[in-house]
């Protein structure tokens, strides 16, 4: 198996984007795809690795944009100033996530009928609000991803299960977050599931979190990361394949 790479140009919400499918080159059908939405930080090496593990299934994994032109950044005191632009305007964020999906629907790799959303952190937020657009994808799955929108309503759109893995103790997504996200999921009557991992925090799937310097707040957890990669792929087995 050879897996290869191809850089899908774009639009979404008015910018230049770009997405890096991975695919094995030997495959002579299109496979199911996987969208991958990237930390608030861009498309950085943790992505990238989840999306060659899933190219190491059989998928055609795309590694999707966040800021345009697939820019990355090192620094929270930048980003922080992007995603308050960002989090109050569920038609942006659909935007940017929508722009990839008709991207990669029209690519020669992948089923157009077959496609999954999934992200880690914003880029959870980013897959969530895809579905609420009403977006023809076959699962959601968001990795420590911000659960909040300004347009709940908008559950009622979903047309596919919805599986959420959250740290018990991540800050950023506290219990009351929780609690209103559950209550949006039942009054749009969506097919969900969440995950809670007691004593973990942000980014636990992230090898790299521990490099932040914030354990209190961001710190990888090899056991949430391996059980909430099997529930995926369960789920991937049951819609996807």
């Amino acid at each position: 198996m050879t897996i290869i790479t191809q850089d899908i140009a774009y639009t979404g919400d008015g910018l230049a984007m770009k997405a890096t499918l991975y695919i094995d080159d030997a495959r002579t059908t299109t496979a199911p795809g996987v969208l991958l939405y990237p930390e608030a930080f861009g498309p950085g090496p943790h992505v990238h690795a989840k999306a060659r593990r899933l190219a190491d299934e059989g998928f055609a994994a795309i590694v999707c944009d966040l800021h345009g032109n697939a820019q990355t950044f090192s620094d929270i005191a930048e980003v922080m100033p992007l995603l308050d632009i960002l989090r109050p305007d569920p038609a942006r964020i659909r935007s940017r996530a929508a722009g990839a999906l008709d991207a990669v629907m029209k690519t020669e790799w992948v089923d157009p009928l077959r496609i999954a959303a999934i992200g880690f952190c914003f880029g959870g937020t980013m897959a969530l609000e895809l579905g609420r657009s009403g977006a023809p994808i076959k699962a959601i799955v968001g990795f420590h991803s911000g659960l909040a929108t300004n347009a709940p309503q908008d559950a009622s759109n979903i047309s596919c299960p919805v599986l959420v893995c959250i740290g018990a103790d991540d800050p950023g997504i506290p219990a009351e977050q929780r609690l209103t996200f559950e209550k949006e999921m039942r009054e749009g009557q969506v097919d969900w599931t969440m995950h809670l991992y007691g004593g973990v925090v942000h980014s636990f799937t992230n090898p790299d979190a521990d490099k932040i310097g914030r354990p209190e707040f961001a710190r990888y957890d090899a056991a949430a990361d391996a059980h909430s990669w099997k529930a995926m792929m369960e789920l991937f087995n049951r819609v996807l394949i």
